[in-house]
């Protein structure tokens, strides 16, 4: 058998040479970082009750703006404005719950995606109701005697708020999300955005009564972009 020529094998080692390597998807990274109030924590409110008072107290701190020791913003929404390219939208998961504990929403705010629902819960040995303030999603007005669950589909992206007109303190916000880079901060101020392809980002930040702000960020091939982002007016 006669072996290859010299020749023969330098054009194939050329060839080789020149044929690119496939190239895998570019690692996906996290974005964790933490919402941080702006200025000096302002003074605590406290809410008055003079209803149902054997349920929900005489009185208890608002929740609009909790704070932690470190100036961590709890409750605040961090979204990619724009998702990377080719995202789509998460089907619906079973169910988010949200329950009502002593004349308060447990959790205040909660992330369904587009077309998933909301079951609202009753543990409280009184009558509430439920009632949505929204421009995308209808509207409802429902009320929620003790033991029953109200379930609530969404279908379009929007922050949703929701009332109960028999407490008027009780407040709570469905986040509507289109993609799945949305999550909500913990006690800290605290978050974490994972499977972030590589690439620009601006991070929006929203919260109920420190409003909206946006940051840049570039998630390049680390693990883990670390971000803190500030919220409210600076003194």
């Amino acid at each position: 058998m006669r072996r290859p020529s010299g020749r023969l094998i330098g054009i194939v080692a050329l060839v080789v040479a020149w044929c690119p390597l496939a190239v895998g998807p570019a690692v996906a990274g996290s974005i964790k970082g933490a919402v941080l109030h702006a200025g000096p924590p302002p003074e605590k409110k406290t809410v008055t009750i003079n209803i149902d008072q054997y349920v929900c107290g005489k009185s208890r701190e608002s929740e609009d703006l909790v704070l932690g020791p470190n100036r961590g913003v709890r409750w605040a929404v961090v979204s990619l404005q724009t998702p990377p390219p080719g995202v789509r939208g998460e089907a619906p998961p079973g169910p988010v719950q949200v329950d009502q504990q002593q004349c308060v929403y447990v959790p205040r705010v909660v992330i369904v995606p587009v077309g998933g629902t909301v079951e609202f819960l009753n543990s409280d040995r009184l009558l509430h109701n439920l009632h949505s303030v929204s421009t995308e999603n209808a509207t409802f007005n429902r009320t929620q005697p003790k033991g029953r669950t109200v379930p609530v589909a969404f279908k379009k992206p929007e922050i949703v708020r929701i009332d109960c007109d028999l407490h008027t303190w009780m407040r709570a916000w469905v986040v509507v999300a289109e993609h799945p880079f949305f999550a909500v901060t913990g006690a800290n101020g605290e978050f974490a955005l994972d499977n972030v392809p590589p690439g620009k980002y601006t991070l929006k930040i929203w919260h109920e009564t420190l409003g909206t702000v946006t940051r840049d960020v570039t998630v390049d091939d680390k693990p883990v972009t670390s971000v803190v982002v500030e919220i409210g007016k600076k003194p």
